[in-house]
């Protein structure tokens, strides 16, 4: 079992891959079956929930969506990338919601700097992981992010988050 310290210190090392670009050791943190889900506010004030039928601001179901998405990121072929934008993530509240030999389910609060066009946006919100600690290093099984933020100024992606 992991403590809280080594749950805390891994959330803090997925979160700087992310402000130094270092998208492959980003993606090491993922098992390839991840389900990285980010649902929308609907029109009544709730979140979606189901990203099969319903609108999300992002939704991959495997890592090959993950990979995909970099792969755009360091080929220029995002334009949600150009120009580059400079993140700082902080992390804060974390619990932990459960955890037994083979799994670890836990939240936290996040805030995110972004720095484009000359603009700093704050993104802040929740977000629900579970770890598979079976493996020789804790891998993310799911990634449930809610984004609390009322306006989206820019256009937002996984580095944001």
């Amino acid at each position: 079992m992991l403590s809280y310290e080594a749950i805390q210190t891994y959330l803090y090392q997925e979160a700087r891959a992310l402000d130094e670009r270092r998208w492959n050791d980003w993606l090491a943190f993922y098992a390839e079956d991840v389900e990285f889900w980010m649902p929308s506010w609907d029109d009544d004030g709730t979140l979606t929930t189901n990203p099969q039928n319903e609108v999300s601001l992002i939704y991959y179901a495997n890592k090959q969506g993950l990979e995909d998405r970099v792969f755009r990121i360091e080929t220029e072929r995002s334009s949600a990338t150009i120009p580059d934008t400079r993140t700082g993530h902080a992390i804060n509240n974390l619990e932990i919601l459960s955890q037994d030999d083979s799994t670890i389910r836990l939240r936290f609060n996040w805030t995110t700097h972004s720095y484009r066009y000359q603009i700093v946006d704050t993104y802040f919100g929740t977000s629900e992981y579970t770890l598979d600690v079976t493996g020789p290093k804790p891998l993310i099984k799911r990634k449930y992010v809610v984004l609390k933020n009322d306006h989206i100024h820019h256009v937002l992606d996984i580095y944001h988050i």
